[in-house]
């Protein structure tokens, strides 16, 4: 079973959290983020500093102890530096363009893709093949990535579709005759 739990999480500067009950807040120059803290986990803050404990020795309670750590963690880089993924489009004439909150697409469809961004995801377009999208929350940045990708994967073939940067796509040779 991972310890991941035993290792604490320290605090950057300009990042305050709040416990308060059976939730905790995490506010820094990102934003703000706050999340349910099950009751089998207890959090203890010194100063700059969050340990995390199960309240039970039972399985249950101490993965969760480090479920809870590894959230929280994310959380604090989320408010203190920000997430952010870059999508590429591989294909001749797919494009991106912001507009707003919506991120139009053209991917090869007979019409244009609109995707409305999530409340706390911001998108931005360096060049007409490439999307970079920023959040504080880990979680709705990789669920808006997920997204984005499923209306076109890349294919084995021609590697065309919405890639995320640095991921290899695996290449099949085409059939001979």
């Amino acid at each position: 079973m991972s310890r991941i739990a035993n290792s604490p999480v320290e605090l950057p500067k300009g990042v305050e959290v709040t416990l308060g009950g059976s939730e905790i807040s995490v506010k820094g120059s990102k934003g703000t983020l706050a999340m349910a803290i099950n009751p089998q986990v207890e959090i203890a803050k010194d100063e700059n500093i969050l340990t995390f404990a199960a309240r039970s020795g039972d399985t249950f309670a101490r993965a969760m102890s480090g479920t809870t750590r590894a959230l929280v963690n994310n959380m604090v880089t989320g408010v203190s530096q920000g997430f952010e993924t870059k999508l590429n489009l591989v294909g001749v004439g797919y494009r991106a363009q912001v507009q707003g909150k919506k991120l139009n697409l053209t991917l090869g469809f007979s019409h244009p893709v609109v995707y409305a961004l999530p409340e706390g995801v911001s998108a931005e377009t360096p060049s007409q093949t490439e999307v970079l999208l920023k959040s504080p929350d880990k979680q709705k940045l990789g669920q808006a990535v997920a997204e984005i990708r499923a209306f076109r994967p890349p294919e084995p073939y021609k590697g065309k579709g919405v890639q995320i940067a640095g991921e290899h796509i695996r290449r099949k040779e085409a059939k001979k005759k």
